[in-house]
């Protein structure tokens, strides 16, 4: 059997109980911690969402000329603020700006933005260039040089595949889909039975490690902690609440992942969005305050984006792919600022969004705020965005 047959057997579990095969297990090697206070968590919003009716730029009439199909009338926009506003379906994202604890960053992309959702994704999750092609994510990356031997849990995907932002040369992160349910059976490992001296059944020895010391070390994580209160049943309200129980239970995890769909909005904009912006703003409010409650909101970051943003005009029944768009922040001890200029409709790149802050300096700025880690170890030669943390 080949290293990616092993792979393919091993690497990710999306729940249910796992059995590893016998001769795996004596290949295994207690890792070395990680000692952490700080959790950041990503949300990614695939498919494109459309940035100008998320965070509304309600005060420019250039608005409402471009978009006379599926605009947001401006009485509708909710925590209005130097004239710009969320789209009504995000009552929890105005809260938490009220509250002092949500920065806005304003129109963030990257140099010759690539409309094709698969690359320009892995342009964001490898934090390369837009001519550049990248094996690694940049999460996986940092994880490699963090972790000073194979750590199972530094990172936790909670999604049905894999995200190639957490992708390393060591395994690192799990993917899974419902914690409870990720159970490893058999034997413990101890040093003496690590006898491989072989690449390849060393390889195994650390997805075997994956699967057995990760398993353990997240049932226990979840015995520690309760469910919180009032999350909603949808499919990122249970991811996110999986990653709430994961941190009240002290997991030894620095990084959490998860995604929400459904934002390809080319045709019947104006209801598949608002459904979108509900789940999500419902989720993350819920999320929210549970860590207030938990008193973990100061060193749990959530930062949630999308691949791209959409185009400036509508196209009669919704958006199609544009470039630029915001990135928002909770929790973390953020400073609750909107940076960066309103959207400025009147000075287009070909009809998009010209950004004004690269995504790799809001990566840069949560690894060095957050993770207190040099982003240029990872390739990251951004400088950070002042004034989020």
């Amino acid at each position: 059997m080949n290293r990616k047959q092993f792979y393919n057997l091993t690497s990710t579990f999306i729940g249910g109980s796992i059995i590893l095969p016998q001769f795996l297990y004596g290949l295994a090697k207690s890792p070395q911690t990680i000692i952490s206070q700080e959790n950041v968590i990503f949300i990614q919003l695939n498919g494109g969402n459309d940035g100008l009716n998320t965070f509304i730029p309600f005060s420019d009439p250039l608005y409402y000329q471009n978009r006379p199909v599926i605009g947001i009338a401006k009485d509708l926009v909710i925590g209005k603020n130097a004239g710009m506003g969320f789209h009504p379906s995000m009552k929890g994202f105005a809260n938490i700006q009220q509250e002092g604890n949500l920065t806005v960053l304003q129109n963030v992309g990257y140099p010759q933005p690539n409309r094709s959702h698969f690359r320009s994704m892995e342009i964001w999750q490898t934090a390369s260039s837009a001519d550049e092609y990248i094996n690694q994510g940049w999460l996986g990356r940092y994880l490699d040089l963090q972790c000073k031997d194979h750590q199972p849990t530094a990172g936790i995907n909670i999604d049905r595949i894999d995200n190639l932002a957490l992708k390393g040369l060591e395994p690192n992160t799990i993917t899974i889909q419902n914690p409870a349910a990720f159970k490893v059976f058999g034997k413990t490992a101890t040093d003496d039975d690590n006898t491989s001296n072989n690449p390849q059944l060393d390889f195994v020895r650390k997805i075997a490690l994956t699967s057995i010391e990760g398993s353990a070390e997240i049932q226990v994580a979840l015995k520690k902690s309760t469910d919180g209160a009032g999350y909603p049943t949808t499919g990122l309200g249970k991811n996110l609440a999986w990653i709430a129980r994961l941190i009240k239970g002290n997991l030894n995890t620095k990084v959490y992942y998860t995604s929400l769909g459904g934002f390809d909005t080319h045709d019947n904009q104006v209801a598949k969005q608002a459904a979108q912006l509900q789940e999500l703003s419902d989720a993350v409010w819920a999320f929210y305050n549970d860590m207030k409650n938990a008193t973990l909101l100061s060193n749990t970051t959530l930062v949630i984006f999308s691949e791209f943003g959409r185009r400036v005009k509508d196209n009669g029944k919704g958006t199609d792919h544009g470039t630029a768009a915001p990135i928002f922040i909770v929790g973390g001890n953020n400073k609750g600022n909107i940076i960066g200029n309103n959207p400025n409709l009147s000075d287009l790149d070909n009809g998009d969004l010209r950004y004004a802050i690269d995504f790799r300096s809001v990566y840069a700025s949560v690894l060095k705020e957050k993770l207190h880690y040099n982003p240029s170890a990872i390739g990251i030669k951004n400088n950070i965005v002042s004034g989020v943390f």
